[in-house]
């Protein structure tokens, strides 16, 4: 991988096709180019190993070494078919990038369902030389009772989740309840009263912060959400979940839904198509998702930094590593909003 003694703003800037002034703005986080833009600049940059000052001041401050004099070797833990969803693939690409700027690596290791339990997590962690890592990350949607044990660890730990209540680990994470705010407003602001909330509020932390982060938005636009009047709860049979959008979206009288768990997204339109209605033509949709659709690429929506997560975590745990005697940290990484064609202003 190039150091960035060979590369210069002036290469970077031949590599990507733009200007000079144009990466010089994206690499200082400055406006005036589109996400897409700055993402490449910024992807090229660590790519090829490239730094600003003020980078490198950053790193020396934190006491970070540019060139680590040994290879380090990391954890990711998960439990059952989360750990190879679409989200973690997401996260674990940011981490692995990031780490491997600096020479080190990161393996993913599956706890099975007897590993849950506290007598056999240590064979299990023997097994996997966890105790030999130099750090392990906590991915979302991981089994309860094997969060608390990985938490346990006398080893660095970096969750990739909100915290519980005193958690004694560092943690990064994309701030979903700003997302669920930013929709909310953008809804309330284009005429939008009677909004549907669709989206499991128990079982995550996650979960029950973006529920909370709808009533307190709400709450602020002068209108009311009550878990009865919305789609709350889990629904495994997909039929089941179409008659309840259809039957919500009558009964609250709705012009809009905001969609909090990715995986509805599919299934409101169907439940959309079977009632004879349209988006945007006659609902409003925003919805949360881990990416863009490819079947809705013009779909309004928070955009989540999941990639800039697993990115921040790797580098807050170079940091721990680094001062191992300071407070922890708990971060939360807010997104921008895409403002695409499936929000309509309703009419008077």
């Amino acid at each position: 991988m190039p150091r960035k003694k060979s590369v210069t703003l002036q290469s970077l800037a031949a590599e990507l096709g733009l200007s000079v002034h144009t990466v010089s703005k994206a690499l200082r986080g400055m406006p005036g180019m589109s996400e897409q833009t700055r993402h490449e600049v910024l992807s090229t940059a660590r790519k090829f190993g490239y730094r600003t000052k003020d980078q490198e001041h950053s790193l020396a401050v934190e006491h970070i070494p540019l060139f680590p004099n040994r290879q380090r070797k990391f954890k990711l833990v998960f439990t059952g078919v989360s750990g190879f969803s679409r989200l973690n693939q997401i996260l674990v690409g940011g981490v692995q990038e990031k780490l491997s700027e600096y020479g080190h690596t990161i393996d993913m290791v599956m706890v099975p369902a007897s590993g849950s339990r506290a007598e056999t997590f240590e064979a299990w962690a023997e097994q996997n030389n966890l105790m030999y890592a130099d750090g392990v990350f906590i991915p979302p949607m991981i089994d309860p009772t094997v969060e608390d044990l990985l938490l346990k660890l006398p080893l660095p730990r970096m969750l990739l989740n909100f915290p519980s209540a005193a958690c004694e680990a560092d943690s990064v994470i994309w701030d979903v309840g700003t997302a669920i705010r930013q929709s909310v407003r953008h809804l309330v602001a284009s005429g939008h009263r009677n909004i549907l909330y669709m989206g499991n509020i128990s079982g995550h932390r996650g979960f029950r912060l973006r529920w909370q982060s709808f009533v307190e938005s709400m709450k602020e636009a002068g209108l009311d959400a009550a878990p009865d009047g919305h789609i709350t709860h889990g629904i495994p049979d997909q039929e089941v979940l179409i008659t309840q959008v259809k039957n919500k979206l009558s009964s609250l009288g709705a012009t809009a839904i905001l969609n909090a768990i990715h995986q509805n997204l599919a299934w409101i339109y169907h439940a959309c198509s079977a009632s004879g209605k349209r988006i945007p033509d006659d609902y409003s949709l925003i919805s949360l998702q881990h990416e863009p659709n490819e079947f809705v690429p013009q779909l309004t929506r928070p955009l989540l930094p999941i990639y800039e997560t697993g990115v921040r975590a790797a580098e807050r745990m170079l940091w721990r590593l680094a001062n191992p005697s300071l407070p922890y940290e708990h971060l939360m990484l807010q997104g921008t909003f895409f403002e695409g064609d499936t929000v309509r202003p309703l009419r008077a």
